[in-house]
């Protein structure tokens, strides 16, 4: 039987478990990426997984898979999935690699994540994996690969050190003196992030780094707000500096100040691009268009060029390594370093930076927050649209808006400016959804754009719940 069609989607392969994802399936995507990898003169794919309940048994099926379409198959176990990236870009065997995760999705739900030739695979690329998984799933075994287990934690986490290189004496000192609090959430950041600790300057109070795909102390997406409510009340109960939560595969990082505020993706980037900028400056940021206006003039103040892409990860490291960003950021946390680093979304590594960061400028990080300019934004609004109609209703948009003249950035979806702010609606890459968001300097102007943002939709027929 093949693949469920719905599971290939435009980042990465997602499913729930025992629904629309079975090990069949994991095997199938298995056969369809050797073949991939094989094309292109590959003969070796690296494979990690988290720690939700499902991952063994789909990893096991996607090595068989892997196996007999003839790759040869190095198993790095359990782990973030930014440890799997490194083992593809540091490791000269691996020509892929592939991680079974669920990332910050429900605990039932699981998928893969693919990278090729140190990039990776998504649009259309998912979508011929797809194609050849239905077809290559019960082909005949063309050859029968050898795997083998390898250890490479030891070799991350120096790797993740080498964030602190270069930093004097008084940043040490500055170092050795954080008391930071730290949530991996259950998940499969959980043992690096302990092994790390030992190693870290300071003093560090670690919370949930025991992995458990049930995530019975709270959900591993640290973006929304009742997921941070432990993490905050550490921070406060033993008066720490910060702190740093992770999601479940470790490529999301949220930092909470001193003062319990929470310190989401476009800020922190704001943040390390003022760091990043002392040492080379004029370099190209790189933020999704549901960054914040704000964040953007912060990094052009501090000397920075700033440049605006499609969301999603596999898209913002493409555009990234298209343009020659050095930094690279997310509103839901993903932060990408090419700067001393790979270029991969590593939450880890964006939280050591961060570290340093703050060694070299002094102070706490609640000060540092204070400096940033202000604005008022929304949360992520939620519009429930069903198939291709998602799709029609933005081109429904985009048509009304061009026959006013607006000035609209069409990168991914609507970013629509107006003298006031901004509102931005995008149709979910994930989700049978709608997405939006608005920014403002004033109370006033936000309440303003979303009652644009309102009117328009209603003129298709879409109302908010």
């Amino acid at each position: 039987m093949a693949p469920d069609p719905v599971l290939f989607r435009a980042y990465d392969i997602r499913g729930t478990y025992g629904q629309t994802l079975f090990d069949r399936d994991a095997y199938a995507i298995g056969r369809a990426a050797a073949l991939m990898l094989r094309e292109n003169g590959g003969r070796c794919m690296a494979v990690g997984r988290d720690g939700r309940l499902s991952s063994p048994a789909l990893e096991a099926a996607l090595v068989q898979g892997l196996r007999h379409g003839g790759v040869e198959v190095l198993r790095i176990g359990l782990g973030p999935t930014p440890m799997l990236y490194f083992a593809e870009a540091s490791m000269p065997q691996a020509d892929g690699g592939i991680q079974v995760t669920g990332s910050h999705n429900p605990r039932d739900d699981n998928g893969f994540k693919i990278v090729m030739g140190g990039a990776a695979l998504y649009g259309a690329q998912i979508a011929r994996l797809g194609a050849l998984a239905a077809v290559v799933g019960e082909g005949l075994i063309e050859a029968c690969a050898t795997d083998h287990a390898i250890d490479i934690g030891d070799a991350y986490a120096d790797r993740l050190l080498e964030a602190f290189a270069g930093l004097g004496e008084v940043e040490r000192e500055r170092l050795a003196a954080m008391r930071i609090g730290w949530d991996a959430g259950n998940g499969a950041a959980g043992p690096v992030l302990e092994a790390l600790a030992a190693h870290l300057p300071g003093e560090h109070h670690l919370i949930y780094t025991t992995v458990d795909g049930h995530f019975p102390h709270h959900h591993p997406d640290p973006s929304l707000p009742e997921n941070l409510t432990d993490l905050t009340a550490l921070v406060a109960a033993k008066r720490l500096d910060f702190g740093v939560a992770f999601d479940g595969d470790g490529d999301r990082i949220v930092v909470v100040d001193g003062q319990g505020r929470a310190i989401m993706g476009d800020q922190l980037l704001a943040m390390l691009a003022q760091d990043l900028l002392i040492d080379r400056p004029g370099a190209l940021i790189l933020g999704d268009v549901k960054s914040s206006q704000a964040a953007f003039d912060a990094i052009e103040a501090a000397g920075g060029r700033v440049a605006m892409g499609a969301a999603g990860h596999s898209l913002i490291k493409s555009t990234m390594k298209q343009d020659g960003a050095l930094l690279a950021g997310e509103t839901t946390g993903h932060i990408f370093y090419a700067d001393r680093f790979y270029g991969f979304d590593d939450a880890l590594y964006a939280a050591l930076r961060f570290m340093a960061a703050l060694a070299r400028r002094g102070g706490s990080v609640a000060d540092w927050f204070d400096t940033l300019p202000r604005s008022l934004s929304t949360p992520e609004l939620r519009f429930a649209v069903e198939g291709a109609r998602k799709l029609a209703v933005v081109a429904e948009v985009a048509a009304r808006l061009a026959a006013e003249g607006a000035r609209v950035n069409t990168v991914d979806g609507l970013r629509v400016m107006r003298d006031g702010g901004w509102w931005l609606l995008r149709a979910s890459n994930t989700q049978e959804m709608l997405t939006a968001r608005a920014e403002s300097a004033t109370p006033e102007g936000l309440a303003a754009l979303v009652a644009e943002l309102d009117a328009q939709l209603a003129l298709s027929g879409v109302l908010r719940s």
